[in-house]
């Protein structure tokens, strides 16, 4: 067995009462044009649209943002938002992406995709194979991902994995694979072939094992970008629960630039929730939440 560091204990939020008590209650005071703003900026930097029924959940996470930075009110942390430049602005820009993204995930989530991605690795095994997982959030996924792989194709398959989210915090603890061993998803067997359990300190964690990292590169990345720089078309893309935060022209704008860098007949697997049959001329239904790039 191999000891590692721990993990921070995942933090958490208070109830969706406390939430709504603290936008009366709290610190500060979040005025309609506060959150409006909010909305129009989240919505210019990472194309997520946010409705009225957020506005607990904006206040209880930046108003941690505002503590941290020691702001007096929203009013004022957004004019400072607005008003940097250069790299400050980019790093506060990010923190602020950071605050208002939802990273909700688990092993083999929608585990009726991860068949379709096994015969579909058969039927290129001689690779190589690219595959694009660009909701990485804290690394169940794209490691599900790579378990599948390994488990189809051995234990040196021509796979890489390109694993991106636009949230920097949880990349950080993705790259480090360290997770609950009662982690959901995961079986016995999983446990055996694809991870480290930890001793002493580390009892009750786990870690993935090198030959799962090492077909993962991880990397931020924001779909809104102007230019996406992703190297060689891909074979396979899991844009899972991406779509739902971003409204009908964000939506078809996305999937005109995935179309563009995905090959013919490669597969576009989508959130349980998504449906992209307004894009017909693009990506062609084939199976549950499945697609065919045409």
């Amino acid at each position: 067995m191999t000891s590692f560091p721990e993990r921070a204990a995942a933090e958490v939020l208070p109830d969706r009462r406390a939430h709504e008590r603290s936008i009366v209650d709290g610190d500060f005071a979040m005025t309609a044009a506060d959150f409006n703003r909010v909305r129009q900026l989240i919505y210019g930097f990472a194309g997520i649209t946010l409705s009225e029924s957020k506005r607990a959940m904006v206040y209880s996470r930046l108003s941690r943002r505002l503590r941290e930075t020691r702001q007096s009110s929203f009013s004022a942390y957004l004019d400072w938002l607005e008003s940097l430049v250069g790299e400050a602005e980019a790093q506060e820009r990010q923190a602020f992406v950071n605050c208002l993204t939802t990273n909700l995930t688990a092993f083999f989530r929608e585990e009726h995709h991860f068949p379709i991605l096994a015969a579909a690795l058969r039927a290129r095994r001689s690779g190589p194979i690219r595959i694009w997982c660009n909701a990485a959030s804290t690394g169940e996924e794209p490691y599900s991902l790579a378990m599948t792989v390994i488990d189809t194709l051995g234990e040196r398959p021509k796979v890489t994995i390109l694993a991106s989210d636009i949230d920097t915090r949880v990349l950080a603890s993705a790259r480090e694979g360290v997770y609950p061993a009662d982690a959901r998803g995961l079986t016995e067997a999983h446990l055996r072939r694809h991870f480290l359990r930890g001793v002493r300190a580390n009892a009750g964690s786990i870690r993935v094992r090198p030959h799962l990292s090492q077909l993962i590169e991880f990397r931020q990345f924001n779909l809104m970008d102007a230019k996406w720089t992703v190297g060689e078309p891909f074979d396979i893309v899991f844009c899972r629960n991406v779509m739902i935060y971003f409204d009908n022209p964000t939506q078809r704008r996305v999937l005109e630039r995935m179309h563009a860098v995905m090959k013919p007949q490669s597969l576009l697997f989508a959130g349980h929730s998504e449906n992209f049959g307004d894009a017909r001329e693009l990506f062609r239904l084939q199976g549950q939440t499945v697609y065919d790039r045409v």
